[in-house]
């Protein structure tokens, strides 16, 4: 944790020097000393403090300074670290402004110069004052700050990016606390105050940044270490993830490439109580993270947030290209891009996303719906799990089913727990038409898919969790897919007992290979697959026998 403060100012440098000298000397194991040789640099210094989430345990300040005295400058501070103990220093002629200080500034204390010897004139006093302080203070939250506006989609897709890749931050929302507007005003002193302002611990700040912009200044690895490896693997959902660890404890140097943030759609669920030797469940994102560390401690690379644009084949290498224009060859490619999350596509929908309308997000904006009214569209089991975890901060949950039940897309344990919470209502043959606002959603039209009887009710907040819509298109012309995608393997790709077109060695595919030797896919973006997390983790470590049986031919 970083130290606590104590700011002293004076506009004397023999002064100043003396008196940061004597703190530092009794206080500078335990407190930081920041000095300022007048009261408008020492604000400054109080904004760049606040910034960096540190707080003030003491102002010393001297009276008689030219532009701002001691007791302006302690009005100014007072609201900045309203907890911080205040002590004047003084010369025998300014006592009666001190005593006046009392009521005014709330002054704790004032000192005579000069203090010598301080051990008998000084620390007598800081002492008492200091340990007062201590005893009442709370350390602030060390961490990344994000301050932005619920109904803002820039500020959601940080919010997310953040939590996907389990970076602990703070959420502080100018609408509803008086220390946001203050951390905007201090950290876009040109008074644009656009939104989301990103605090790091450093003091540093990025406005409305990109993933990319936030991933660097914390460290994720975005660039390959090396030019080649024996198994890349793109996507970083469950299949990605077994895949790469599997890879790398056997040997090969492996590389992982996701375009958001390892887990996929499994590591934004809030619960998983199926997944076989977890009898209690666990989240995505603690599936995710335990993956993840496995995999590192193997020596896979991950690469995050990065994305893949294209492929070509060059003899036996597969040579990706990247969205920062850099390539990565390898031997074995392995495409575990999982799916997205189908679009509605009705009115208002584009306009409102991330106003209100959230395609996933459940973990990310929970705590904001909070005795509010939330509708999720779906009935698979991500929409169900979020359903389940909306219930214990919403007022209710209302789940918009186009079909006429839940039996047929979900698992029956996550129905009977629906089933069995008050304020958890499920409305069949039901779908959204429209969304209705003007900044943020307020409303949503509903029509009954037997009748098509429309209803409009209001509402601020739309989870959607439907279909699945593989991103492969940057495929295209290399790999079979179906008409929706989904990548063709194994058997599939044996029309009438004839090898794809192009097929170039003298063998079949294997099980999870696709239609060009040595690509491989696993999890759900594959045709025919079951979509489940534990069938995606065992694709993707069954794929790599088939991935060592390659390379043994290479």
């Amino acid at each position: 944790m970083a130290k606590p403060v104590i700011l002293t100012v004076d506009d004397d440098p023999e002064v100043l020097q003396a008196i940061a000298r004597d703190l530092r000397k009794q206080y500078g194991d335990r407190f930081r000393i920041v000095r300022a040789d007048s009261g408008a640099g020492a604000i400054e210094a109080l904004h760049q403090i606040k910034l960096r989430s540190e707080t003030v345990a003491l102002f010393l300040v001297d009276q008689r300074m030219p532009q701002m005295n001691g007791v302006e400058f302690l009005e100014q501070a007072i609201p900045l670290f309203p907890e911080a103990k205040r002590s004047l220093l003084t010369a025998y002629a300014d006592t009666d402004a001190a005593i006046r200080a009392i009521n005014s500034a709330k002054l704790d204390y004032y000192l005579l110069k000069p203090w010598d010897p301080p051990e008998e004139r000084l620390y007598p006093v800081l002492d008492d004052l200091l340990d007062d302080w201590l005893a009442n203070f709370r350390p602030p939250f060390e961490g990344i700050r994000v301050v932005g506006n619920r109904w803002s989609p820039q500020s959601h897709d940080v919010k997310d990016f953040l939590a996907r890749n389990q970076i602990p931050y703070q959420w502080l929302d100018v609408e509803l606390e008086k220390e946001a507007c203050e951390l905007l005003a201090y950290g876009e002193p040109d008074g644009l105050q656009r939104l989301p302002l990103v605090l790091f611990t450093d003091g540093s700040r990025l406005v409305q940044p990109t993933n990319l912009e936030i991933a660097e200044r914390i460290g994720l690895r975005t660039q390959a270490e090396r030019p080649f490896y024996d198994l890349a693997i793109v996507g970083g959902g469950p299949a990605g993830l077994a895949a790469a660890v599997y890879g790398a404890s056997e040997g090969l140097t492996t590389v992982m490439i996701e375009r958001e943030a390892p887990g996929g759609q499994a590591g934004s669920s809030s619960r998983i109580e199926n997944y076989l030797g977890f009898p209690v469940g666990l989240s995505g994102a603690d599936l995710a993270r335990r993956a993840v560390t496995q995999a590192k401690r193997f020596g896979v690379e991950i690469l995050t947030p990065q994305s893949v644009t294209g492929v070509r084949i060059q003899d036996s290498y597969r040579i990706l290209t990247l969205a920062d224009g850099s390539e990565i060859s390898c031997h074995a490619l392995l495409i575990a891009t999982g799916v997205s999350y189908r679009k509605l596509n009705i009115p208002g929908e584009e306009r409102l996303s991330g106003a209100g309308v959230y395609y996933g997000a459940a973990m990310t904006e929970a705590l904001s719906c909070k005795d509010e009214d939330v509708f999720v569209v779906g009935g698979a089991n991500s929409a169900g799990q979020a359903a389940m975890h909306f219930s214990k901060y919403a007022r209710s949950v209302t789940m918009l089913v186009r079909g006429e039940s839940l039996t047929k897309s979900m698992s029956q344990y996550l129905i009977d727990q629906i089933e069995s919470m008050p304020n958890i209502t499920v409305r069949t043959y039901t779908q959204v038409a429209e969304v209705k606002g003007n900044h943020n959603l307020e409303a949503i039209v509903l029509q009954n898919s037997r009748t098509g009887d429309l209803e409009t009710v209001p509402a601020t907040s739309l989870f959607i969790f439907i279909g699945a819509r593989p991103q492969t298109d940057w495929l295209s012309g290399v790999v079979e897919r179906d008409e929706n995608g989904f990548i063709m393997a194994g058997p599939d790709l044996l029309q009438n007992q004839r090898r794809p077109q192009g097929w170039t060695i003298d063998r079949d595919p294997f099980l999870l290979e696709a239609s060009v030797p040595g690509i491989f896919v696993a999890g759900d973006v594959r045709y025919g697959s079951v979509k489940r997390v534990a069938s995606g983790v065992g694709e993707g470590s069954v794929c790599v026998q088939f991935v060592h049986r390659y390379l043994s031919k290479v």
